[in-house]
């Protein structure tokens, strides 16, 4: 049976993602950085050393969802969690071996994307998933999905905004990581999961 480790995974997308895996046979080992959360791992991935505490911990790994994120806080936090624990993640799993997937947001995609703490740790971190793809060996592969308005950060009220077809489900954004995971020649792929909404974003700043 094949080990993956979803960072942020007893709670939201992380959940639905950790269901949807164990649902294919995987083995999923789930962290997150409250310890009452019933996380395989308490892991504060906003603190120095926390990633390679993390990855050491989960033993052999075939597969890791960097899915964590903070929404808000100090950029120094944001930048913790969203990209720099991320980054290291990726980095520790490529010295070893198999797939990686990491969730960004579909606002990066637009073309000129919103200007804020959070949302430049995600397009860093687009920026890393393709420097890792294009360095990969074999036996080595890294993708992203970019969830658009599946879920609103807790304490948010945000409209959707237009859509191309139905609003996107976290079952969708599961899928369409189960599906990165079990394709051995994607790499460096960027899947949005937001009902088109990259594409209409696209269109009205052109």
């Amino acid at each position: 049976m094949k080990t993956a480790l979803v960072t942020g995974g007893t709670t939201r997308l992380g959940a639905a993602i950790a269901a949807r895996l164990r649902a294919d046979g995987w083995r999923v080992l789930a962290s997150s950085h409250r310890p009452d959360a019933g996380a395989d791992f308490v892991a504060d991935l906003a603190q120095p050393g926390a990633a390679d505490a993390l990855f050491a911990a989960c033993g052999p790994l075939d597969a890791l969802v960097n899915n964590a994120a903070l929404f808000r806080g100090a950029p120094a936090a944001l930048a913790a969690v969203n990209l720099d624990a991320p980054v290291r993640l990726m980095d520790l799993m490529a010295e070893r071996g198999g797939a990686v997937v990491n969730i960004l947001d579909t606002r990066i995609l637009g073309a000129a994307p919103p200007d804020d703490a959070y949302a430049r740790t995600k397009a860093a971190l687009r920026d890393e998933t393709l420097r890792a793809a294009r360095a990969s060996r074999p036996g080595f592969r890294v993708n992203a999905v970019a969830p658009g308005p599946v879920l609103a950060p807790v304490g948010a009220h945000e409209r959707a905004g237009a859509l191309l077809t139905a609003r996107p489900t976290p079952e969708d954004v599961a899928a369409a990581v189960a599906f990165l995971l079990a394709a051995p020649s994607v790499t460096g792929c960027i899947l949005p999961v937001d009902g088109g909404q990259h594409l209409l974003w696209r269109e009205s700043r052109t």
